[in-house]
């Protein structure tokens, strides 16, 4: 169309006839005089504008489920780092635990014995310094550790430092061939020296050789003169087995140290002596022996006879058959 004077009349006409209807129809209400008109185009136009929708809706779709992908993996991605944080947090708590458990366990052992330890870390063991049986602790002269101090956790022996320095320590382990230590036995007051044979029982020649020792009999160490390297009373280990004493001047005994020298991790190094020998007093309790169920069978007098009667009865059957 072209822009002459009569089609811009056409225009205001056109616009102010369209606000006169949209007045009419606002002021009539549900009776407007126009709405048989406006369901006549629904009727004609809402086929269209229904396929116009089904033919959009799907790219709507398609934008609504991306974004919400999007939204989906990232909340997965926040539970996974959740989750992830929780693992780590339940497993630190758990290696927590066992460690307050470890050194709860060396502070009633320390004061049993009335020994004053240092707490210490295990951080490298004897691969780092040869092959030798050791481990190297993260305390040293800084923190008052001298050598030839004794070095023991909650099970008893651990061994005796051995190399000192600013910050660190090398212990001489309990198990190594080159270790050996003075004991003595539970009871009977036994003297001995048991010395270490690697991820072998403890060697221990017991000075007497007509001492009475037997399996399950436990030591302690002696300790040594100025109670370097060892204090007296720290439990060592349990006899598993006795060789014969052959009329020996000394007797063989082998001994299951309380120490598990592979799994260490918290230990403490005796800094100050106890005032006089706790003797056996840090040993733990010994395990109560499980009973022994003994069975007895009584048998009443008439099933005796009963029996007899039985065997009668066999006898005279079996004369019967060979007749």
């Amino acid at each position: 169309m072209r822009d002459t004077r009569e089609s811009r009349l056409l225009l205001v006409l056109l616009v102010a006839t369209a606000f006169a209807l949209i007045t009419v129809d606002i002021r009539g209400g549900e009776d407007s005089p126009v709405d048989g008109a406006r369901q006549a185009a629904a009727t004609v136009f809402g086929p269209i504008q229904d396929g116009v929708s089904s033919a959009v809706d799907p790219v709507g779709n398609a934008i609504a489920a991306v974004r919400d992908s999007g939204e989906r993996h990232d909340r997965l991605a926040e539970l996974e780092r959740e989750n992830a944080a929780l693992k780590a947090r339940l497993g630190s708590d758990d290696r927590n635990r066992s460690r307050l458990k470890q050194l709860d366990k060396m502070l009633k052992t320390a004061g049993a014995g009335q020994y004053g330890i240092k707490g210490a870390e295990v951080i490298a063991i004897g691969a780092a310094q040869g092959f030798s049986w050791t481990i190297t602790i993260d305390v040293g002269a800084d923190d008052g550790i001298q050598r030839d101090m004794t070095v023991l956790n909650g099970d008893g022996l651990v061994g005796r430092v051995t190399t000192v320095g600013p910050s660190t320590a090398t212990v001489l382990l309990a198990s190594d061939p080159d270790f050996t230590v003075g004991t003595r036995m539970e009871g009977n007051d036994e003297l001995g020296f048991a010395s270490g044979q690697g991820d072998r029982p403890l060697r221990v020649e017991i000075l007497n050789g007509k001492a009475e020792i037997k399996k399950g009999d436990r030591l302690v160490t002696f300790g040594s003169q100025a109670d370097r390297p060892f204090v007296p009373g720290v439990p060592v280990g349990v006899v598993s087995r006795v060789d014969p004493s052959g009329g020996d001047l000394t007797r063989t005994l082998y001994v299951s140290p309380y120490v598990s020298f592979t799994t260490l991790d918290i230990v403490g190094v005796v800094v100050q002596a106890p005032a006089k020998d706790p003797r056996d007093t840090v040993l733990p309790p010994k395990p109560k022996p499980t009973p022994t169920p003994t069975v007895t069978v009584t048998v009443t007098p008439g099933a005796e006879d009963a029996e007899g009667a039985a065997g009668t009865g066999d006898g005279e059957f079996q004369q019967e058959q060979e007749q």
